[in-house]
């Protein structure tokens, strides 16, 4: 990808630079941003999962949230490995939710990873605004998803950038972290939003179709299920 210098954001709406996987969570807290009334810059990150499918629809989200503008860096953490997400270990299926433990699918430090590539972006557009679509309810206990995460990585934005010391207050807004996966949905659809754009499964076909049986579909089933209304991903 050729570099492409980032020039100072110029919207008259405030700056947020947002997480944007491709995924239901993630879609949902760039929308309730934008309802806000933040002008959305969007981060997708390629990091060699195996589930790139998931960028594709990060770019069919951020054409239908009209965002500002959506980058892409290539980030590859397969070299580093220990995930099930970068590797070719196998992806858990049919697994207990409510079980102890993390599991393979964690990616080691991805979301501090994310949050500080988005943080260095926010420090050009002039934002002091970051956005992430973690939960911390209907999840699969990953460790960087909980609220002691967030707080913690607003202090190291405070201390590790010329901006913060500089007197600049950054925010990670985690607008989805309390609610439920059913929740998250139905503020989806209060905003019209079309989840058939969005991409979940950690373990998808050849042709990119979910397994129905990772974490990540299994949550997205519950959700849709205890919403009450059908996932439209699998009406097509």
């Amino acid at each position: 990808m050729a570099f492409e210098p980032q020039p100072p954001a110029t919207s008259p709406q405030p700056p947020a630079v947002v997480l944007l996987s491709g995924g239901l969570d993630s879609y949902t807290a760039a929308a309730i941003t934008k309802a806000d009334g933040f002008s959305i810059y969007a981060l997708t990150v390629q990091y060699g999962q195996r589930h790139a499918r998931e960028v594709d629809a990060a770019r069919a989200v951020a054409s239908a949230l009209g965002v500002e503008r959506h980058l892409e860096l290539d980030v590859d953490l397969r070299a580093i490995g220990g995930s099930s997400l970068t590797s070719d270990a196998p992806v858990p299926r049919d697994r207990d939710l409510g079980a102890a433990g993390i599991p393979s699918t964690y990616v080691p430090a991805r979301n501090t990873i994310f949050l500080s590539l988005a943080l260095g972006w926010a420090e050009v557009l002039g934002a002091t605004d970051l956005v992430i679509g973690v939960n911390a309810l209907d999840y699969s206990g990953y460790p960087d998803c909980r609220p002691d995460f967030i707080r913690a990585f607003e202090h190291v934005a405070g201390v590790a950038t010329r901006a913060g010391v500089e007197g600049a207050r950054f925010r990670v807004h985690a607008p989805l972290i309390a609610l439920s996966k059913a929740d998250i949905i139905r503020r989806g659809m209060a905003l019209g939003l079309d989840y058939t754009l969005t991409h979940s499964c950690y373990a998808p076909d050849a042709g990119g179709r979910p397994c129905g049986r990772c974490d990540s579909c299994v949550l997205r089933a519950k959700g849709f299920a205890e919403a009450g209304v059908a996932d439209p991903l699998l009406l097509r």
